[in-house]
């Protein structure tokens, strides 16, 4: 049996009249009642009484009418699951993403996303921009929020989507900490906290860069993976950072985030859309438009 003589076992158990049934599934009676003899044959017992009265549903057929509904319903929610999914409105999305993408892209990003496509299930997974890069090749998520520049050669699509510079992060009785205008060459005698190269290589390399513009070799003594943590070093008085100005929504009491000018202060990073090189599903080219 299949959906259509389900649909036309409901219409005549509703109506109890062939022509009535056939009327409202706008085909002609016979081929009705040849659908409605086929099902019973299919099904081994009688569905329908016909008598001079008319038709009436038999033990059976009224016993089978719920079950019949709940199939045609449950075939009609799985036509629209896979429609909906085949058009990025449903299905699962995994998102892999940095930790500071968390200050300012995904709060603007995910209330919309989640609004206009309340079927897609978000799976957050975070981690660093090389493993993100990774996971996207491997298939592992469909989409990453990751550092730029990547600091790698890889075959993930990458797309700009937050663009930003590098500000100084300050303990709050930092000397420079009370100058109105700063340039990155203040910086070049002060101890340094820094990007890890293996585990953060894009960040570290922009760093590095923006401090080479400058005119100097920054002194690293520390090193950190996530921009957090750099904070947090930079507050317990282990020197001084270079973290992307959307970290200044961090609300810490013991920093003080400082513009740059000068050489190397415009060294361009931010966060990227990663998507993987084959193609993306359809969920995921949703969230893109949502970037």
């Amino acid at each position: 049996m299949d959906t259509r003589q389900l649909r036309h076992f409901i219409a005549l158990a509703e109506t109890l009249n062939f022509h009535r049934a056939a009327e409202r599934l706008h085909m002609a009676q016979p081929p009705l009642s040849a659908s409605i003899r086929r099902l019973e044959e299919q099904v081994g017992v009688p569905l329908f009484l016909r008598n001079r009265r008319g038709t009436e549903l038999t033990p059976a057929g009224a016993a089978a009418l719920e079950n019949a509904r709940r199939a045609v319903f449950h075939s009609e929610q799985f036509a629209l699951a896979a429609q909906a999914a085949s058009r990025g409105e449903a299905g699962t999305l995994r998102v892999g993403f940095v930790g500071s993408a968390t200050y300012a892209l995904m709060p603007r990003v995910l209330p919309s996303f989640r609004a206009r496509y309340p079927g897609v299930h978000l799976q957050l997974a975070e981690s660093t921009t090389a493993r993100i890069v990774g996971m996207v090749e491997n298939g592992d998520v469909d989409v990453g929020l990751v550092r730029f520049p990547i600091g790698r050669a890889c075959k993930a699509r990458i797309f700009p989507a937050e663009r930003d510079v590098f500000m100084a992060a300050l303990s709050v009785d930092h000397p420079l900490a009370r100058r109105r205008r700063l340039t990155l060459a203040d910086l070049a005698d002060e101890i340094f906290v820094m990007y890890g190269a293996m585990e953060v290589p894009g960040l570290h390399a922009a760093a590095l860069l923006a401090c080479q513009q400058a005119g100097f070799i920054p002194n690293v003594q520390q090193e950190a993976v996530q921009v957090q943590t750099l904070i947090s070093l930079v507050e317990s008085g282990l020197g001084v950072a270079l973290v992307p100005s959307v970290a200044a929504r961090h609300v810490a009491r013991n920093i003080v985030f400082k513009k740059l000018s000068g050489p190397g202060a415009q060294t361009a990073i931010g966060i990227a859309l990663a998507l993987p090189p084959g193609g993306q599903t359809s969920a995921a080219q949703r969230f893109q438009e949502c970037i």
